[in-house]
């Protein structure tokens, strides 16, 4: 089995023949032991068709990155499922008009209040599905620009329609009418006569969370998924490590998948964006407030902070590292940096609001990570600083400890 294709079915929607001829190939040419691997370990199923191949991912629960980044509204989910009604009436390669879609998205939109394309949030929100579709190559433009039409609203633009949009959806057990909520439409994977605290569907859930997630955690003191992984962790382990290139770590509240060379086609932390950076320097300050007896870990493991306790830790670790940072957040308030810090840590799950609202929750993964800038740039940097200079790269260097 091709781990370059693997690979490649896990980090992308799909991987389409035109785009990308070469992983297309490797992953129709090992078509059946990536069937094989998927269905029995992750309870997946692999499309290969003649134009693409995907793996229909399915979250072992949802979490808020899982969304599709480009959208800022829930009307830009509503509109992307009008959209996908109007394209089942046209086949593929068909060119259709921008004019004659927002009619049509107009009377399929669901709601009291109807779409006015007057709006520029409507129109906005229409724009970032169609940007969507275009990068997935569901549609191609055929004359004219997506974006004009955010600012006027009799813009016109010419479509073509993909053959592979009918394969955007995945396929259902039945139809989603008879679905209340996201709980059901998950809980409609259980197999019949399969209890689901046993067999393959634990280990779906734990293969899923381990692959899709940047780390699994313990959710109680007897968290049956966590029980399974240190009974079968050398099972695990070295499965994981033989398809994947990924070592698993397995820690007394925490379990996440490392990769041991930094250069990978996976998404991994820490990436190139600064604030990933301030992230690990974060942490680093944590690790030494915790050593001095405050703030302390729960039984599982994680940190509870005030908003104003994460702020302060923010601002201790600019006054240790904030000579290395970059402009924006050298000078920038404490304040915003605390909040794009939080989002990022929200975002890779490093942290989460406690179900009151009122708490951030610091997760025991970030306890694996910490980065602290080489003596000799420390040294050459903060002398520029002390002297009233700068320097508006963070060269940071990035060490994980144990």
């Amino acid at each position: 089995m091709a781990r370059e294709g693997l690979i490649a079915l896990l980090e992308n929607f799909w991987i389409l023949r035109e785009q990308d001829p070469e992983t297309y190939q490797i992953i129709r040419d090992r078509e059946s032991a990536l069937k094989d691997y998927f269905l029995d370990k992750l309870g997946y199923h692999l499309i290969v068709h003649r134009h693409f191949a995907k793996l229909e991912k399915i979250p072992a629960s949802p979490e808020a990155w899982m969304g599709i980044e480009l959208f800022q509204q829930p009307r830009d989910y509503a509109l992307l499922c009008c959209v996908l009604a109007y394209l089942e009436g046209i086949t593929g390669y068909e060119q259709f008009l921008l004019s004659d879609l927002c009619a049509e998205v107009q009377a399929l939109y669901p709601g009291e209040l109807a779409l006015d394309w007057r709006s520029y949030e409507h129109r906005k929100s229409l724009v970032r599905v169609l940007q969507l579709m275009i990068e997935l190559r569901i549609l191609t433009v055929v004359d004219g620009e997506t974006s004009t039409f955010g600012q006027n609203e009799t813009s016109e633009v010419l479509y073509e329609v993909s053959v592979v949009a009918r394969y955007f959806m995945r396929s259902y057990p039945k139809d989603l009418f008879q679905f209340q909520s996201k709980e059901d439409i998950l809980a409609a994977e259980v197999f019949e006569g399969e209890d689901e605290l046993l067999g393959a569907r634990r280990r779906y859930r734990i293969y899923r969370q381990l692959l899709l997630s940047p780390a699994m955690y313990r959710g109680s003191a007897e968290d049956a998924d966590f029980l399974y992984l240190r009974n079968y962790r050398s099972r695990l382990q070295d499965d994981l490590e033989k398809h994947t290139g990924l070592q698993l770590e397995l820690y007394r509240n925490t379990a996440l998948l490392i990769a041991p060379e930094p250069k990978s086609a996976l998404t991994l932390f820490p990436n190139q964006k600064g604030i990933s950076d301030i992230a690990l320097q974060f942490s680093s300050v944590l690790r030494q407030q915790v050593k001095e007896g405050h703030p302390k870990a729960d039984s599982l493991g994680r940190i509870a902070l005030t908003s104003l306790e994460f702020e302060q830790i923010v601002k201790l670790c600019k006054e240790g590292y904030g000579f290395g940072w970059s402009k924006q957040y050298r000078e920038g308030l404490i304040k915003h940096t605390a909040e794009e810090l939080l989002d990022f840590l929200l975002d890779w799950t490093f942290a989460k609001r406690s179900d009151e609202g009122n708490l951030i929750l610091l997760q025991p993964a970030l306890g694996r990570l910490a980065g602290d800038y080489p003596q000799e740039f420390r040294t050459k940097h903060q002398t520029k600083a002390d002297n009233g200079e700068g320097d508006d790269k963070n060269k940071a260097e990035h060490n994980k400890e144990d």
